[in-house]
């Protein structure tokens, strides 16, 4: 077994996924195309927002001989769908902005790796750009997809070897994995960057603020579930209440039964 750093966290997935032997061939696996890139920008932006937004890119490379833009994204949001539909738009006007044509010159293509998972529980989700008919038949005019991949629910049918993939970065969650378990060559080299005794002490202390983020943001989601669940109670009272109103019941028995006080139960009367 090999200890290394986790790909939840953005950091080391950046790490790792820069490498522009490592991108090209998880865009092969994922989208069936090969690149033609020398390098891959992390945390790309462009100069002037399209349309009041303007997205950092987590993972960014143009392959201009092939006309093809391909960025991934590995942060989960819970917005996430609509967040990098939005990423993915201004990557196509971002092209456009300045031209007298619709066409963009370049295809996009947005790969999401959603570490945390997924309340769909999917393991790929493809949202195509391109039209068909009633029947499902595609006509092949516009190329752009949005690719949502989450590992922990690759399966059996998740198509090989996009498999081996997912399960190499569902396997680095826990801190170790078993190279022994896997074949392709990128993948083994993701290893050997993530190893833990080669992470350096900044990219420690990025993990560490990812981490102190991710709890905050986990005790606001918490907070406002119990928030929500009280305010609940609260409507389910108050529509019990009114009802018994309706029904004649007095206002201590309707006290009683919904454990409101007879004030409120009077406030509800009038």
């Amino acid at each position: 077994m090999k200890e290394v750093a986790s790909l939840r966290y953005g950091v080391i997935f950046k790490k790792a996924f820069c490498d522009v032997e490592i991108f090209t061939g998880f865009v092969r696996d994922t989208l069936g195309i090969t690149l033609e890139i020398d390098k891959v920008e992390t945390e790309k932006t462009f100069d002037t927002p399209v349309g009041k937004v303007q997205p950092r890119f987590d993972l960014y490379a143009e392959d201009k001989k092939n006309r093809i833009i391909v960025d991934i994204q590995h942060e989960r949001h819970t917005d996430h769908y609509d967040r990098f539909l939005h990423y993915h738009c201004v990557a196509l006007l971002e092209q456009i902005k300045n031209s007298s044509s619709y066409r963009p010159n370049l295809s996009v293509y947005t790969i999401v790796v959603l570490t945390s998972g997924d309340k769909h529980k999917k393991d790929v989700l493809v949202s195509n750009f391109d039209p068909c008919d009633l029947e499902g038949n595609y006509i092949n005019a516009i190329p752009h997809k949005i690719i949502f991949l989450c590992p922990k629910y690759a399966n059996e049918n998740t198509p090989e070897p996009l498999k081996e993939w997912m399960r190499a970065i569902d396997d680095s969650l826990d801190g170790q994995v078993d190279e022994t378990e896997y074949h392709l060559p990128e993948i083994l080299k993701i290893f050997s960057h993530i190893e833990r005794d080669d992470i350096s002490p900044v990219e420690k202390a990025r993990m560490i603020d990812e981490y102190n983020f991710e709890e905050l943001k986990q005790t606001q989601f918490d907070n406002g579930l119990k928030e929500g669940e009280e305010k609940g109670k609260i409507t389910e009272k108050l529509t019990m209440a009114t009802t018994m109103l309706k029904e004649g019941f007095d206002i201590n028995t309707i006290a009683k039964i919904t454990g409101l006080n007879e004030e409120r139960i009077l406030e509800l009367k009038k």
